[in-house]
């Protein structure tokens, strides 16, 4: 690569870096909790509407979801993440009661050169009891959007999904009281006909639909506790208003015990993903959750894949960036865990813990690209020292340093030179070799 290439390359990275406020696995969105995201693509990029939780501000939700406004966020490689900024809050809504923070899962869909943003909440008014569904406007997709003045008249519940057929005709799902749908006017904003019950839905609290279609196939997916916590589950049919027939789980539930799931499957380019929700940020407190994604696949009779949740999610890391083991693709039963960098502040992230000589913590798909890195910086610590290994898993277990940690009890950031480099995506491994326990925050190289 001659000089002026270089720079181009150099620049680029730097774009990338202070263009994006968020840069992750999962959980995808490192600075605020988001819950319910639904991904849809406009203008070739995945925009991700969630809804936002906060530790709540009032006595009555403190053990409860208390959510106040909508972001949106967008990505064109599922690992960059911009924040645009609130699109609602309840107090721009005029149809909903202000201090209500009620403001729970949406959807967001384009029609005509518009792009419809649907939410539920509570409605303000004396005697108004539990949730309508609303719909806000906007020439783009990351906004502004403008509320309409009332709610959509027929409908009482949460978590509305639209789908538009091929036919043009858009379909409007959402629970509360059984699992509904109802077909939408050409102006998105009133339905065209009466609300039906879904059928063929198995027995057990669900809510959260969302309905999309592949090959001729309608998938109906759904949050459902089959035990205590939620499961992702989905039923087929062959018209959008159902009968569908229950198929089974698409996740299990949360192994940690987070009560809620919620969710939204998408294409892009090429690749079928699962946009799920967990609370990584929160482990104490399961109403304040964050949004993933992993990859999701289809058998070739069209029924889907259950998904293992993984901490490494999706994408490709330029070793450039930041690279956080962490969020790890493989780790070894033995000696190796993951903490908090902060109890106390836990959007910080977390640390790789070494316990034992030969524990090791793998990453996958870092893009060394061609330009031939010299140095890796660690952010480590030991406090008796260690020795640790950074090498390759394939298709050799090329060493590319040794990382000698002197003793000490804060972080340290040691650079030092590398060897054997290689070009393109390779996994990468990290391990205990000598010496007592280390903390890994993270490594870059240049």
């Amino acid at each position: 690569m001659n000089k002026k290439d270089a720079n181009k390359r150099t620049l680029l990275m730097l774009l990338i870096c202070f263009s994006f406020s968020a840069t992750a696995q999962n959980p995808i969105i490192r600075d605020q909790f988001t819950a319910d995201p639904t991904a849809r693509v406009f203008e070739g990029k995945i925009y991700l509407y969630p809804s936002h939780d906060i530790p709540s501000p009032v006595e009555r939700l403190k053990e409860w979801f208390c959510m106040a406004d909508y972001h949106v966020f967008s990505s064109e490689n599922l690992t960059h993440w911009q924040d645009h900024g609130v699109i609602v809050s309840q107090e721009n809504v005029p149809w909903v009661a202000p201090e209500s923070y009620s403001m729970w899962a949406p959807d967001c869909v384009y029609r005509d050169g518009k792009y419809y943003f649907y939410f539920p909440s509570a409605p303000a008014g004396e005697n108004r009891r539990g949730f309508a569904v609303g719909v806000a406007v906007s020439d783009k997709p990351y906004g502004p959007f403008i509320p309409e003045e009332h709610p959509i008249e027929g409908i009482g519940g949460i978590d509305p999904c639209v789908l538009i057929d091929y036919d043009g005709q858009a379909y409007i799902y959402w629970s509360g009281r059984g699992m509904s749908v109802a077909k939408l006017k050409d102006n998105m904003v009133e339905l065209d006909s009466e609300p039906v019950q879904i059928e063929g839905l198995p027995e057990g609290f669900k809510e959260g639909p969302f309905v999309f279609e592949r090959e001729g196939i309608y998938y109906y997916t759904f949050p459902w506790v089959r035990d205590s916590t939620e499961t992702l589950a989905y039923a087929t049919g062959d018209n959008p208003m159902g009968p569908f027939e229950f198929k089974g789980v698409i996740m299990d539930e949360s192994p940690t015990g987070c009560w809620t799931n919620h969710h939204s499957i998408v294409e892009y380019q090429d690749q079928w993903y699962l946009f799920y929700h967990h609370n990584d940020y929160s482990p104490a407190f399961d109403k304040n959750r964050a949004a993933r994604i992993d990859y999701l696949f289809f058998n070739t009779d069209g029924t889907i894949q259950e998904v293992t949740p993984t901490l490494r999610g999706v994408g490709i890391t330029a070793a450039i960036e930041t690279i956080h083991p962490d969020r790890y693709s493989a780790i070894s039963e033995k000696g190796t865990s993951i903490a908090f960098v902060d109890e106390q502040s836990p959007f910080e992230g977390w640390k790789t813990l070494l316990n034992e000589d030969g524990a090791w913590v793998r990453y996958n798909g870092v893009d060394f690209g061609d330009d031939g890195q010299q140095r890796v910086i660690a952010r480590i610590s030991s406090a008796s020292g260690s020795s640790v290994r950074l090498q390759l898993t394939h298709p050799d277990k090329r060493v590319i340093a040794e990382i000698r940690v002197p003793a000490g009890s804060s972080w340290q950031e040691i650079t030092l030179p590398v060897k054997n480099v290689p070009e393109g995506i390779h996994d990468i491994e990290l391990s205990l070799i000598g010496g007592g326990m280390v903390e890994v925050d993270w490594i870059r190289f240049e």
